[in-house]
């Protein structure tokens, strides 16, 4: 028997070590453009005919009117569709590579209280799962840790890059809160020892010790010189000058008014992340400007009594209430690379093709702190480009045919394309 799981292991080793390796794009320099092309800016604009001008890692003018001198690089999207790059709003990339093989999980740490915990530096940018989110037109990640309580912070990434250092694109963020449930589950009864427990006081117990625990630390903050530095109140400073976001991990409605409190008690910038009941309190999300991530469209309901397809309309309803939202993807057998089909399903249920791009381009950027660089083909903005022979947010059309990072023509290669390539060849196909 144990011969048989040695050459088992053996086998599931070679094969993960046989995977491709394809090395970060050079820096770019100098000058290229993109023309004929229909732009999707981001912001709800579409240009046809259009034309970028990339210079070394900026995008440096977007228009009909550009004028593209003799010999200059050109690269000719005729009859394609040139979009933002995508990006993945919260995600365990780079932490977690194979579920099954907990010597390749490093998402959470020990403890309910870690918000001192880095996820960035335990960012693998040599994972495998990386390239087949490239190949989908998804440029950047928000790497998030996991917890049972206060998990640490996260950090966006860009997905072209040697190591977490020359990943970097914005530090420490964020600081995740998974929120206690709140009320009881189906499973509730065969899941609990304890039959008199009440979900909704232990909860409420667990928030307001957090709430002391931030009471502290903006005391501590207050004070300029300190004698012994404190990490777990040093990680969360930022909060109070909105200098981080507080993303609070929420479902249900409780849990959501729970989230609410830090806002009204702490004037923190509180994004939601999932908030699967958001239809029921939109107006009141928008009222304390909070943002909202949505998870996972493509499940059923939480609730027995809720719509079959309300997880297909919340970004239908956010939007008609004014809220921000972006738009992720956390289903386990996908990882992330069906992030444009799951704005494509929202398209479909009251959102328009263009505001549901928005939420997985620039409004993604504006919920991490980005949009400054990033999330939508403006001058002065990262050349963070995807160029795809049709729509984008359609799996039966979206074929991407190039992406660049800062700039960086990247290769789209994945363990998929190569295994594609192998047997087209094997069987003369091609």
């Amino acid at each position: 028997m144990k011969n048989i799981l040695f050459i088992l292991l053996t086998v599931f080793v070679l094969q993960v070590d046989a995977q491709e390796t394809v090395a970060p794009a050079k820096a770019h320099q100098g000058v290229f453009f993109i023309s004929h092309a229909t732009i999707h800016v981001g912001n709800g604009t579409i240009i046809q005919q259009g034309t970028i001008k990339i210079k070394d890692d900026k995008i440096e003018s977007v228009g009909t009117d550009i004028a593209v001198p003799d010999g200059a690089i050109v690269i000719d999207a005729t009859g394609q569709e040139v979009y933002p790059g995508l990006i993945l709003s919260t995600s365990t990339l780079g932490l977690n590579e194979v579920g099954a093989v907990k010597a390749t999980n490093d998402t959470r740490e020990l403890g309910e209280l870690n918000p001192d915990v880095r996820a960035i530096v335990a960012y693998n940018t040599d994972s495998k799962v990386i390239n087949t989110l490239r190949s989908n037109g998804i440029l950047l990640a928000n790497i998030v840790p996991e917890g049972s309580f206060v998990a640490g912070s996260s950090s966006v990434v860009q997905l072209d890059a040697w190591n977490w250092e020359d990943a970097l694109y914005l530090k420490d963020g964020g600081i995740h809160i998974f929120m206690p449930s709140m009320q009881r589950s189906r499973w509730w009864r065969f899941f609990t020892s304890n039959n008199q427990s009440d979900p909704y006081k232990e909860g409420l117990a667990k928030i307001e010790k957090l709430k002391t625990f931030f009471k502290e630390a903006k005391a501590y903050a207050a004070v300029k010189e300190h004698e012994e530095t404190n990490l777990k109140y040093e990680s969360v400073k930022g909060l109070f000058d909105q200098s981080q976001t507080l993303f609070v991990h929420a479902n249900n409605v409780k849990q959501i008014l729970s989230a609410i409190d830090f806002v009204k008690e702490f004037h923190f910038k509180v994004v939601l992340v999932g908030a699967e009941e958001c239809y029921r309190v939109a107006p009141l999300l928008k009222e304390n400007n909070m943002a909202v991530i949505l998870l996972q469209p493509h499940q059923l309901p939480d609730m027995a009594d809720d719509d079959i397809d309300q997880p297909y309309k919340n970004a239908a309803v956010l939007q008609k209430a004014g809220v921000l939202f972006a738009i992720s993807d956390e289903a386990s057998d996908t990882r992330g690379r069906n992030l444009p089909f799951n704005a494509g399903t929202a398209a479909t249920y009251g959102l328009t093709k263009e505001e549901a791009l928005a939420a997985i381009t620039l409004n993604a950027a504006k919920i991490l702190n980005i949009a400054d660089k990033t999330g939508s083909l403006e001058a002065g903005k990262d050349a963070n480009i995807v160029i795809s022979k049709g729509d984008i947010l359609d799996m039966r059309k979206s074929i991407i045919s190039r992406a660049f990072i800062q700039g960086r023509q990247i290769d789209l290669t994945n363990k998929q394309t190569l295994l594609y390539e192998k047997y087209m060849q094997k069987y003369n196909l091609k």
